[in-house]
């Protein structure tokens, strides 16, 4: 059983939870949580005597044992589930998960998940997420959502990558197919609450999002309580005479859930396929002719998460990663690019 062993630095604060969050070796990769575990467990000692609650004071020259146990095998099952790898080293991975595919188990999808994919595949390779032989999921995408997604093999890089997300310093760019074309010009546009336009013809949202009151599957606009969430938007193509879609970029500076097809809904322009979000909208057959049919037949969010760039928390290195959409993304868009 490894055992972590470190000294109370100078002026320590207050209560012991505090001092050992402070002083433990950044190389050690314990969060907060983990520590608050390992007290809880009765790991930690404090010059050879157990730890106290984690209000207890603690003084500067303490001697401080942390017992950390081999990372527990978790009742997830893996599976040998094919996945498109893009980079992978000892300490994360990234990838470009299908369309269809859950990220994590939940009671209506306890297998077939993206985790249970990670399982087989990693294998031992797994360090350890907070004391679990698992994968760190640091960010998600919905199950109908194809794109890039970082994976943590270790704590230490599951800190590293949620510190960047948390911070959004983290790059994450989608593409978006809508209905209408977010356009400075548009008076009803420029009247939607919460919207602005910034250089280069980029439109800023900026709200709140929490669950909708009566929907608990959904999420919701408000601008007085949930958490903040900011949307940019730039059109790169518009299909239709007179355009009636227009292909997007959505840079996120804020990961909320749902929140491109949240936002995109508000502003009048719901993503072309979005069931739960876009209502009963259909193209129009007079700008768009027979391949208004095609649009209202595509089966998911036509959403794809497309760049990802993230300092490595390892090697400090940036990283950037491109993905293109899937068949059935791609398909649509060359249908609609084709002359008429």
């Amino acid at each position: 059983m490894p055992r972590l062993t470190f000294l109370i630095g100078p002026e320590p604060p207050a209560r012991l939870d505090r001092a050992l969050a402070r002083d433990v070796p950044e190389e050690a990769a314990l969060s907060r949580s983990r520590l608050a575990k390992l007290l809880a467990e009765g790991a930690v000692t404090i010059d050879g005597q157990p730890a106290g609650a984690p209000k207890a004071p603690v003084a500067e020259g303490a001697r401080v044992e942390i017992e950390i146990e081999a990372p527990s095998e978790v009742e997830t099952k893996a599976e040998a589930i094919p996945l498109d790898i893009l980079f992978e080293d000892d300490e994360l991975l990234v990838l470009n998960k299908p369309a269809g595919m859950v990220v994590h188990p939940a009671p209506g999808a306890p297998d077939g998940t993206l985790v249970n994919a990670l399982l087989a595949h990693c294998g031992e390779s797994l360090k350890g997420i907070g004391g679990e032989k698992r994968p760190g999921i640091v960010h998600r995408i919905d199950k109908e959502t194809s794109g890039l997604l970082v994976v943590a093999k270790s704590d230490a890089a599951h800190q590293g990558l949620s510190a960047q997300f948390a911070a959004h310093s983290a790059e994450r760019s989608y593409l978006a197919l809508c209905h209408g074309v977010p356009d400075r010009g548009d008076p009803r546009l420029n009247g939607v609450r919460g919207t602005s336009f910034e250089a280069g013809e980029v439109l800023k949202i900026q709200s709140f999002l929490g669950r909708h009151k009566s929907d608990r599957q959904r999420q919701a606009v408000s601008f007085t309580e949930g958490r903040h969430a900011v949307t940019r938007v730039r059109v790169l193509e518009r299909f239709g005479a007179p355009p009636a879609l227009a292909l997007c970029e959505c840079r996120l500076e804020t990961g909320r859930t749902h929140q491109i097809r949240v936002h995109m809904a508000h502003v009048g322009h719901a993503l072309v396929g979005d069931q739960t979000y876009g209502g009963r909208r259909r193209a129009p057959a007079k700008a768009l002719g027979t391949l208004a049919a095609e649009v209202d037949a595509f089966p998911r969010q036509a959403l794809h998460a497309a760049t990802l760039g993230f300092i490595h928390p390892a090697t400090g290195e940036r990283l950037t990663f491109e993905a293109p959409p899937p068949d059935d993304f791609a398909g649509l868009l060359a249908a609609l690019r084709a002359p008429a």
